[in-house]
């Protein structure tokens, strides 16, 4: 047990090195998920109230898009003790993302009973550029698998002592208060589990019931939620139903049809579009593409040039399912409902397919299978010579350290560089260009061409949140599902350039006024004293402010 007490702690620490080492500058800038976040759970430590002036929300309106609460609330410590910087909004899920590598290898040690297996499956998550890529950042799906992943683990446990049922609700409830896939898979999960394992169920029934109870009760704060517009608020942003293009390409589709009628109609309509979408963007998940070579599209959750999973864990993946049905393991059932179900919620979705952020929860079962994988293999090679265990350790530990440089090198040295417009990059250094000379302008005029520039200006100069909540020039408008903010305080958010507001038209409109204006290149063809340009760390050009003096 020694021996297993000191491998945990190493892969603990190397969990955290890897989650912690440059976090303030890798990613390369706050996205404006994270300045919201981060500015959400600033305004309730300091005034009790969201952005909107909303007191402790079980919601944040946000963009308009109705964040859950979990990652808000969690982040209000970090940002209490280190302040709204970098460091005290991404030091939360640095902590959360290690404490699921712990979480790990007590669930998978429970689930094989086996310590090897356990830390092999700590091991493989502490390494997995799935799952640090959306840890070092302040992501809502890495805190709702953390829980997710603590609740399976709790409920092997009350196989054997009925009291982790109900114990496992908790995480399983908190999951749900994080992250929207969360709140499709964990129900469907748990009465997946109510079906294959009813025999078994049966027998602790007074259990069971007490933990659906409990389950029910923690999820009381949503039941306002389920009854208002804020529960259809992000999947409109996101679902294949609301694509505009819909309508029209089914149409298309019957007229360009050869078939008599009325099959025209009996094939191309709603039911069989989005059943056709829904089963492609379930599949793309399962991609040799998406596990093993080129990963999600989505240049914030992947580092790109490379799967969600190392190549070398395929065969241990492959011999790890086998495994389950081979010896016909116990929990097989369990394993393979976490899979099917964490690809369903995004596959209603129509944006960057596959999708690695939506689909993080599934990340910890295939670390768990690939593990088990390895302790089967490693049972074969028991009975074979010393010289061959000697030989497949060293080809074992040199492909499994040349694939972590590999991914390493991509992720420190190339992958910043080569995305960081992506991460909304430049933002900080407008914000703290204004923050030393704000006081010399009537008015700041700062493009909304790259998104959300007013949260970037509230986050780095820590604007007080009562006197935002309150400002009487504060001007909010929605369009397409999403809030902007167009004014408040001496501070206008337009869309600059050529097809948007005109700077020639600022300059008529504020001619009184002394302006500072910041925009991308090109958006002010009447010149101006140019006072700094930013770029992105590729070198391309970003910002340029310039002033009307």
């Amino acid at each position: 047990m020694r021996k297993v007490f000191l491998a945990l702690i190493l892969i603990i620490l190397l969990a955290f090195i890897l989650r912690f080492y440059r976090i303030t500058s890798i990613p390369p800038s706050l996205n404006w998920d994270e300045v919201s976040i981060g500015y959400n759970a600033y305004s309730v430590l300091n005034s009790g109230r969201d952005e909107w002036g909303q007191f402790l929300p079980v919601h944040f309106k946000s963009y308009g898009e109705y964040k859950l609460p979990g990652q808000v609330y969690l982040s209000v410590p970090g940002i209490a003790l280190f302040g709204l910087n970098e460091f005290g909004v991404r030091i939360t899920p640095v902590i959360y993302g290690t404490l699921t590598v712990l979480v790990m290898f007590f669930l998978g040690r429970n689930l094989f009973s086996s310590s090897l297996a356990g830390l092999a499956s700590a091991f493989l998550l502490v390494i997995s550029p799935w799952h640090i890529q959306l840890t070092r950042a302040s992501f809502e799906s890495s805190l709702a698998t953390f829980f997710a992943t603590a609740g399976i683990w709790f409920l092997i446990k009350g196989f054997r002592q009925q009291k982790w049922f109900v114990i496992s609700m908790i995480p399983f409830a908190l999951s749900v208060f994080t992250y929207n896939s969360a709140r499709i898979f964990t129900p469907m999960f748990l009465v997946a589990m109510l079906f294959i394992y009813w025999k078994k169920l049966i027998k602790f029934k007074k259990f069971i019931v007490l933990s659906l109870i409990i389950f029910l009760a923690l999820l009381t704060p949503l039941t306002p939620y389920f009854f208002s517009g804020e529960r259809s608020a992000r999947y409109k942003l996101v679902s294949i139903t609301d694509d505009p293009g819909l309508i029209p390409r089914i149409n298309e589709n019957r007229g360009n049809s050869k078939l008599p009628y009325p099959l025209p109609r009996l094939i191309n309509n709603k039911v069989t579009y989005l059943s056709f979408y829904f089963t492609r963007n379930y599949l793309s998940h399962f991609t040799p593409q998406f596990l093993f070579l080129s990963g999600a599209p989505h240049k914030q959750h992947h580092v790109q040039e490379m799967g969600e999973l190392y190549l070398f864990q395929a065969p241990f993946l492959l011999i790890g399912l086998w495994g389950l049905f081979r010896y016909k393991h116990k929990f097989k059932g369990l394993l393979i409902s976490w899979l099917l179900l964490a690809f369903v919620p995004v596959s209603a979705t129509g944006d960057s397919i596959p999708h690695a952020l939506r689909t993080l929860i599934a990340a910890p079962f295939y670390q768990l299978v690939s593990a088990f994988g390895f302790v089967i293999i490693l049972e074969k090679i028991k009975k074979i010579s010393f010289v061959f265990k000697i030989s497949f350790a060293t080809a074992f530990f040199v492909i499994v350290a040349l694939s972590l440089i590999y991914y390493l090198n991509q992720y420190y040295n190339i992958y910043p560089y080569k995305y960081s417009k992506d991460w909304q990059y430049g933002n900080k250094q407008v914000v703290e260009y204004i923050k030393d000379h704000q006081d010399e302008y009537d008015l700041i005029v700062f493009t909304r061409h790259y998104g959300e520039p007013h949260m970037f200006t509230l986050f780095y100069l820590n604007y007080d949140p009562s006197k935002y909540q309150n400002d009487p020039n504060l001007v909010r408008f929605e369009t397409n599902n999403w809030v902007r903010v167009l004014n408040f305080d001496k501070f206008y958010f337009p869309d600059l350039g050529d097809k948007g507001t005109q700077q020639k038209d600022i300059l008529e409109r504020y001619k009184d006024k002394k302006i500072l204006l910041i925009g991308k290149p090109g958006d002010f063809p009447y010149g101006g004293r140019s006072l700094l340009k930013i770029n992105f760390l590729d070198g391309s050009p970003a910002f340029e402010i310039v002033d009307n003096k």
